[in-house]
């Protein structure tokens, strides 16, 4: 584990702990960590789902998922399933807009979460929550060695520095938190992030600052990790997460100074300007 990472909950949610502890049974076919991540979650923040899309149909045999993959009838039930649990389950709204990755089956999982819920909000198209985007910005270069090596390897010589047409690892998880940081909706609020198993992967490697990972890190479909902010400046604040019922803390400016230590400057990273809540 990273020197700066603590799994230490915040007292707000050591406080919590079991207050939001769910009675009515989960989805059928939800990922078994996010109920207990559920229940660790703190009360009023601006929190932030960063979730794998629902159900789609199989990829190929080397985990290479064409962007033309739709969500089976099993996935759309249980993203609209998921979207109505958390609005009646949660202290938190989520009457908010979504942001998504510009692929069909994260907008569809954004919009039937949110029809779940009762609602209609608009779901912003961001590229960084799709490829190329946060990992690849070559796809010429890096489109060719996934479709040879797979999905995992991809990831794995990503996180080590081993890969053209790709970002610098600290630089694609500070662009997505970067984006979160600027979107964040307003206390009490629940913000849905739709995105694909590689680039929540990536970023969950990023943020416990390791090179490696396996299958068993590998998250699910419709498996996420929620995720907030500390109310100050980007630089000088903390993003706090919880993964697989657990909660973590990762101060932004220690992935700054690994990003800067590994010699990349500063001006390469989409840093926020200062947010202004209302």
């Amino acid at each position: 584990m990273s020197k700066y990472l603590s799994n230490i909950p915040p007292q707000s949610a050591i406080d919590k702990l079991g207050s939001h502890t769910p009675s009515a049974p989960a989805p059928s076919h939800l990922p078994d960590s996010m109920i207990p991540s559920v229940s660790l979650l703190p009360e009023n923040k601006r929190l932030i789902l960063f979730t794998r899309h629902s159900l789609r149909e199989r990829s190929d045999g080397n985990g290479f998922a064409s962007y033309q993959l739709p969500l089976t009838p099993k996935g759309r039930i249980l993203a609209k399933s998921w979207g109505r649990w958390l609005a009646g389950h949660l202290p938190y709204s989520l009457d908010v807009d979504s942001i998504s990755s510009p692929i069909g089956r994260c907008l569809d999982t954004a919009y039937l979460m949110q029809e779940g819920a009762g609602l209609r909000r608009d779901i912003t198209h961001q590229s960084l929550l799709v490829e190329p985007g946060s990992l690849v910005t070559e796809p010429e270069i890096a489109n060719p060695v996934f479709k040879e090596i797979g999905v995992l390897n991809f990831i794995n010589r990503f996180l080590q520095g081993n890969l053209e047409g790709t970002k610098n690892a600290y630089q694609g998880g500070l662009d997505i938190l970067s984006l979160f940081y600027q979107n964040q909706p307003q206390s009490g609020h629940l913000m849905l992030a739709v995105s694909h198993d590689t680039l929540l992967s990536a970023f969950l490697a990023v943020m416990f600052d390791v090179v490696e990972i396996d299958w068993n890190d590998w998250p699910k479909m419709m498996e996420g990790v929620f995720l907030w902010f500390d109310d100050k400046p980007f630089a000088q604040s903390s993003a706090h997460f919880i993964w697989r019922g657990k909660v973590y803390t990762r101060p932004i400016s220690s992935l700054l100074e690994d990003y800067q230590a590994a010699g990349h400057h500063p001006s390469k990273l989409l840093l926020p300007p200062k947010v202004k809540w209302d």
